[in-house]
């Protein structure tokens, strides 16, 4: 059975989608630790990202790499961390957050609730910003 991202890939689910190629989709995270949480899932379905062979697992991390440049420019925060956490959904993904302080990439702290429009002009935003 297919888990929720491949049914996000597949259009099944709808998402606030950023940017896709071929191999990879970005779209924002629906429970944000801050506005413009992104995440980047190869849509090929692995639970384990370092089950990715290496020369796709380099071209997820410059697919982010292009996608964090946009959030940057997108949204006020001092740097874009990255985490992969890997435990929540089993379809292997790189969170993409924008950072002011150290304690803004800790999973535990209370989520964004954003309406769908500003979840919509968000993605656009990063959309409109992404380089190449």
């Amino acid at each position: 059975m297919a888990g929720i991202f491949s049914k996000i890939v597949h259009g099944e689910i709808p998402c606030y989608k950023v940017a896709e190629d071929e191999r990879f989709l970005a779209f924002l995270d629906i429970n944000p630790l801050a506005k413009g949480h992104t995440l980047v899932i190869p849509k090929e379905e692995t639970d384990y990202i370092f089950d990715i062979d290496d020369e796709q697992l380099a071209a997820m991390h410059l697919f982010s790499k292009k996608i964090a440049r946009a959030i940057d420019k997108s949204v006020d925060c001092k740097r874009v961390g990255i985490a992969v956490i890997g435990l929540e959904v089993p379809h292997a993904h790189i969170h993409l957050v924008p950072l002011n302080d150290l304690g803004d990439l800790n999973f535990a702290n209370p989520k964004l609730k954003l309406t769908p429009e500003e979840f919509q002009d968000i993605a656009a935003t990063i959309a409109d910003n992404i380089e190449g």
